[in-house]
Order: structure tokens, then C-alpha cells, then sequence
């Protein structure tokens, strides 16, 4: 799968996946408990971000991995910085090299800083979910009109739209709409099969996104195409959860599966840093990357399956004494 359709589809399903959360916390409890939210976002992510940045640092300080440390680089990521940092005070040099890949956590971090609060004033005022949608809607047609200015403006860049949060953050929020408007988990399933429409449906838009990789003009890729993408992407999601025993879904439900999206956070944050790091060291590697790509996405399923050993069940339980903690308030505010 192309990279930058990855992080696409990343946005796409951090945005369902915590506006769903979201949503059955405030079924459950009558409300969103906007301090535990970021406490447990905090729990989820720090510990992993830690440890990887740590690995990262040392490697660099003791020469096996390129790059440089200084305290600016290592702030921008801690502080969820990174992606204009790389963007407007620094094009990667002061930062180990494997770690700029923290650009796309930065963009969701600064979405998740926004979105709760949005979310909580949109539901304490009783909107009706196609009412939040359209108007989530009107986000993503500002980004995208965003975009184009900036496209269209002379000294452009492709990087100012690839990585800022600004031009990506409609990739997550297409994500939030379809769990709002169409969420396949809170709708009754009467259904045991797709139909031939759905079937229709689910090819149109696994061959729109086929074609939004073909099209290689940059204003387009740059512009739309991340709209398209998010459209796209939406009827994928609904149908892929809806049915998941249909055979063309049925092995993202597999356990193999399952355990690599569990491992997923650990996986991205070190995968980049095992390559950069086995292409400095192992140079005989660098050219060979039937060999180099396997065996760093090996190393980081390795390390991943070590963080959610001993290290992740801990913060687990500190998450879930807090969902604890958040529903006891709301039920005696």
C-alpha cells in the first residue's frame, strides 16, 4: 500500500474509532468527560513515545543512527510539534533520523486537542447527528478550499499540504462524520448479506481510490485527492464493519490481524528508526529491500509485542480507572 494512502486511511480510522468511543461514553454516561479523555489520551500514548524516542536519542548518540540531537527537535516531538517544526524551523537535521514520521501523530494530536471540546458543545446543545455532520462537512470543504489557495499560491510547496495539520486534519474528520451520521455499530443488523447494490457501492470506491493513486498531477494530489480519498473511504469502513463475516472483510477479523492493529502505535512509532538504523550499520542491506523491509517490519512487531507485555497493561488499567472515574462524575454532576 502506498504511504501516503496509509496515513490516510489512519486518519480515516482515528477519527471513527474515537468519535465512536466518544459517542458510547455519552450513551453510557450521559455525557463526555473532557479531562479523562485527554488523561487516557495521554496514558495511551506517551509511554510508547517515550520509550521509542528514548531507543532513538541513545541510538544517535552513540553514532549507530544518523541525524543529530538538540533540544528544539526533541521538544517539537514531545509537544506533538513536529510536523511544523519540520516544516517551518527545521527540514529534519537537528532530529534522529528515522523520527520525522512523528508528523502525522502531531496532526492527530492537534485535531484530539480541538475535537472533544467541538463534540461536547454540539451534543450538550442537542443537535440532531446529520446537523453535527453537515457542519463537520463544512470543515472539510474549508480545508479543502484551504488547500487550493495554497496550491494555487506561487513558491508552493508540496510538503506545506502533506504534512501540516491544517491541510490533513479533514482526512480524520470524514472518519468522525461516518460515525456520527452512518456508524455501522449503532445501527440494527437484520442483514447477514451484502446485496448487489452494496456490492456496487464497495467496488465504486475501491476503484476511486485505485484512481486517486494513478493520477499523478499535483495540483489534483494535493488538493481533492484527499478529499476523494475521505469519501472513498467511508463506504468502505461501513460495509467492512457491517459484515464483517463477508469473505471479502473476514480476514481483517482474523487474530493475526487483530494482534497487528493492537500493535500498530509501537509499530509506527520504531519502524522508520530500524530501517534507518539497519541501512547505516548493515549496508549490504540498503540495496537488498526484499530483505531490509521484512526484517525491520519483523524487529518491529518484535518490539511492539514487548511494549504491550510490560508496559501497556499497566497504562490499560490506569485508562480504565479513569473511564471508571469520569462516569462516577458525570453520573453525580
Amino acid at each position: 500500500m502506498p504511504g501516503g494512502l496509509g496515513v490516510t486511511i489512519f486518519f480515516f480510522l482515528s477519527g471513527y474509532l474515537i468519535t465512536t468511543l466518544m459517542l458510547t461514553e455519552r450513551e453510557r454516561n450521559g455525557g463526555i468527560n473532557i479531562l479523562n479523555f485527554y488523561t487516557r489520551r495521554v496514558f495511551r500514548l506517551m509511554p510508547a513515545l517515550l520509550i521509542s524516542l528514548a531507543i532513538a536519542y541513545g541510538l544517535t548518540y552513540t553514532k549507530m543512527l544518523s541525524g543529530s540531537i538538540t533540544g528544539a527537535g526533541l521538544a517539537a516531538q514531545l509537544l506533538y510539534f513536529a510536523n511544523y517544526y519540520g516544516l517551518f524551523f527545521d527540514p529534519g537535521h537537528t532530529i534522529p533520523d528515522g523520527t520525522g514520521i512523528l508528523w502525522s501523530l502531531a496532526v492527530e494530536e492537534h485535531f484530539y486537542i480541538f475535537y472533544p471540546l467541538l463534540m461536547a458543545l454540539m451534543l450538550g446543545c442537542a443537535l440532531r447527528p446529520r446537523t453535527i455532520g453537515a457542519l463537520l462537512g463544512v470543515v472539510c470543504l474549508a480545508v479543502l478550499a484551504w488547500r487550493i489557495h495554497l496550491v494555487l499560491s506561487p513558491g508552493f510547496v508540496s510538503d506545506r499540504t502533506y504534512y501540516a495539520s491544517d491541510t490533513r486534519i479533514d482526512s480524520i474528520i470524514y472518519g468522525c462524520i461516518l460515525a456520527i451520521v452512518a456508524n455501522p455499530r449503532q445501527q440494527p443488523n437484520g442483514l447477514t448479506a451484502m446485496s448487489w447494490v452494496d456490492w456496487a457501492i464497495v467496488a465504486t470506491a475501491g476503484g476511486t481510490l485505485l484512481l486517486t493513486l494513478l493520477d499523478r498531477n499535483l495540483v489534483f494530489r494535493e488538493t481533492i485527492r484527499y478529499s476523494i480519498q475521505g469519501l472513498a473511504l467511508a463506504p468502505l469502513f461501513y460495509f467492512a464493519i457491517k459484515f464483517p463475516d463477508n469473505r471479502l472483510f473476514r480476514k481483517l477479523n482474523s487474530p493475526w490481524l487483530v494482534s497487528l492493529g493492537v500493535y500498530s502505535y509501537s509499530i509506527y512509532l520504531i519502524h522508520y528508526v530500524l530501517i534507518m538504523l539497519i541501512m547505516r550499520n548493515v549496508p549490504a542491506l540498503a540495496a537488498k529491500s526484499f530483505i531490509l523491509f521484512p526484517t525491520a517490519l519483523l524487529l518491529s512487531i518484535a518490539y511492539a509485542a514487548a511494549i504491550d507485555r510490560f508496559v501497556d497493561p499497566y497504562f490499560r488499567r490506569l485508562r480504565r480507572n479513569y473511564r471508571r472515574i469520569g462516569a462516577a462524575q458525570l453520573a453525580a454532576s
